[in-house]
């Protein structure tokens, strides 16, 4: 499956969220850009220093008019261990079944440590206040995801 077209209007979707509340996507539009990150498993290490480092530029996003979403098919239950152990300031949202994922092009096949299996592909779509596609970052640093993010956004999203 291939990513969503650069201009098209995002796909929506309507997920829970860490505290088992209902976030959508169209709720952003008119409002705020969107940083929607995919990432494969709460509390893994490469994760845990991708979720740290946003929550750490979480002033520099909002100064930028910005939200972010990170989605895992992690369960309510993971999302909230997660958010909580690491003081995480922005929404987790539970992708159990990868539906979004799917509808994202980011659900495929992954190598590790010398056996394949199906997973999150770790990407960021940048999604602006009209609630279009505007920028898809697929090669993601984990260590400096949350600054090459704000960079883009910066150079003007």
């Amino acid at each position: 499956m291939a990513f969503p077209k650069i201009g098209n209007l995002a796909p929506v979707f309507t997920l829970k969220n860490f505290a088992g509340e209902n976030v959508s996507l169209k709720d952003f539009r008119g409002k705020t850009n969107v940083v929607l990150y995919f990432y494969p498993k709460a509390s893994t290490p490469g994760c845990t220093v991708q979720a740290c480092g946003i929550r750490d530029a979480a002033a520099e996003f909002a100064s930028l008019d910005t939200v972010v979403l990170g989605l895992s098919p992690d369960s309510v239950q993971k999302l909230q261990k997660f958010s909580d152990k690491y003081s995480l300031n922005f929404n987790l949202l539970a992708d159990e079944d990868h539906a979004v994922a799917d509808k994202y092009g980011v659900w495929g096949l992954k190598k590790f440590m010398g056996r394949e299996f199906m997973g999150i592909l770790r990407t960021s779509f940048l999604i602006n206040k009209e609630g279009r596609l505007v920028y898809i970052m697929d090669k993601v640093n984990t260590k400096t995801h949350d600054q090459d993010v704000l960079t883009v956004i910066r150079n003007g999203i």
